[in-house]
């Protein structure tokens, strides 16, 4: 096991799980088998096992995916479920997290029904730039439906209750067995060529079969090639179909379709009461605004009269022949009073002057006189204290101390006992000279006294013969 890497237990079940994700199969994969061990958990969750002759796999559904489940799963069930199989990391198993469940009858549909999506999906069949707006006051709404089912008279009820005067025109179709595509697709062509303001596809809900004709591709081309806006109203709310995905606005119901298409009367009736209020309100302010602006205007065209503007020029002319006097008077006044004091104010300021300059002169002489003592005591200072951490560092006045300088043979300084061993050959430096010596052993020494290195003599640490 040495110079292997050791794996945590979270560190596999991680990697196993990097593996599962990074798998196209099994990131979404459609599994059939028989439904055991089904529970329900208070939290919405839903925790089963899918089983066949040869195996078993556990699998739970989340409570946010269970609002696509038009059934409720027991045990025995054959279903198709489809998801993504994952490792759930603390425990290190690995379980199908269910996205879509369907009765096995109904998993062939499914799967049809996914792949219809996909492929209209890429052709941009259903993105959002190509959806036309419903108008807001349609007054004439197509619907394609059954004539007999539930869902024409929800929408008839509802079109009625919000407004009566909105015309509801049915093109009678099939929507369920052979011949109901077409049938649907004729009914969105003759009301499209009807110039109405919007139609209402749809029926009432059932099961996938019910509804397969609402997936054909033929309905969907219809829908998108539609000029008119189409709202979807297929089935139950939990009900989705490729109608819902290509029509303009997709509506949960008939009846929720109804109330999205006819605009409530009553409430236009008290929208345009609130306007007219808001219009009247308006309105008498402008007036009143309009009645202010005009006595404004009556009052300055009073004011521009002819007699008016030559009272005012008269008026005027007195005021500044009595302003201009008056400033004349003053002028004459304060530049007399300014001829007789300017000799005086001029000695004034220049005697100030000059006292100034003396004084700033005496006081820079003062300053550089203290600057260039101070940097001169200060160099010296440095000088001396440089001059003493040299002499400090020479290191020939070490050596007159009794310090020594030890280097190994070929010149190498020693300052480690680990550098040198039993009968190795070294130089010593003093003073005067070179003294050459034999290591006969070692010692290490440090603040914790430990013993003599191994392998070195316990004592006479220190022979040396010189050669």
């Amino acid at each position: 096991m040495t110079g292997r890497h050791i794996y945590s237990v979270g560190e596999i079940n991680r990697y196993i799980r990097n593996m599962f994700a990074g798998d196209g199969i099994l990131s979404a994969i459609f599994i059939r088998g028989e439904v055991s061990n089904c529970k329900y958990h208070s939290s919405g969750h839903i925790y089963f096992s899918l089983k066949d002759a040869k195996g078993a796999m556990s699998c739970v559904m989340f409570a946010g995916d269970r609002r696509g489940l038009p059934f409720r799963m027991k045990d025995g069930d054959k279903v198709v479920v489809g998801g993504r199989v994952d490792v759930y990391e603390r425990d290190g198993r690995y379980q199908l997290y269910a996205k879509e469940i369907r009765l096995e009858g109904e998993g062939i549909l499914y799967e049809r029904f996914m792949k219809m999506k996909n492929e209209l999906g890429e052709l941009g069949m259903f993105d959002v730039s190509y959806k036309k707006p419903i108008p807001k006051y349609a007054m004439n709404i197509g619907v394609v439906t059954a004539p007999t089912g539930a869902a024409i008279r929800d929408i008839q009820n509802i079109s009625h209750r919000r407004n009566p005067y909105v015309q509801v025109i049915l093109y009678p179709a099939l929507v369920q067995g052979e011949g109901a595509k077409d049938s649907i697709v004729e009914g969105i062509r003759v009301l499209d060529s009807l110039g109405l303001d919007c139609i209402i596809v749809g029926r009432g809900g059932g099961s996938l079969e019910d509804l397969w004709a609402f997936n054909e591709r033929e309905v969907a081309e219809a829908i998108f090639a539609c000029e008119t806006p189409v709202i979807s109203a297929v089935g139950h709310e939990t009900d989705v179909t490729i109608a819902d995905y290509v029509a303009d606005l997709r509506a949960p119901t008939p009846s929720a379709a109804a109330e999205l298409a006819v605009f409530d009367l009553g409430e236009f009736r008290k929208k345009l009461d609130r306007y007219a209020d808001s219009l009247e309100r308006l309105t008498s302010g402008r007036i009143r605004q309009d009645l202010r602006r005009a006595e404004w205007y009556e009052a300055r065209l009073k004011a521009s009269s002819p007699g008016a503007r030559l009272n005012n020029e008269k008026f005027r002319q007195a005021q500044l022949t009595d302003r201009f006097d008056r400033a004349i008077r003053v002028k004459l006044q304060s530049a007399s009073g300014r001829a007789e004091r300017y000799p005086e104010l001029l000695q004034r300021a220049m005697d100030e002057k000059i006292r100034g300059a003396k004084a700033r002169r005496d006081d820079l002489g003062e300053w550089l006189e203290r600057g260039a003592k101070g940097a001169l005591a200060r160099d010296e200072k440095r000088a001396d204290l440089y001059l003493a951490r040299l002499d400090s560092l020479n290191p020939v006045k070490q050596l007159t101390r009794g310090f020594s300088f030890v280097t190994e043979e070929d010149g190498h300084a020693l300052t480690r006992v680990a550098q040198a061993k039993p009968g190795d050959r070294i130089r010593i430096y003093v003073t005067d000279g070179v003294i050459r010596s034999e290591v006969t052993g070692t010692e290490r020494v440090n603040s914790e006294k430990q013993g003599p290195a191994e392998g070195a003599p316990a004592k006479n640490t220190e022979n040396t013969h010189g050669e």
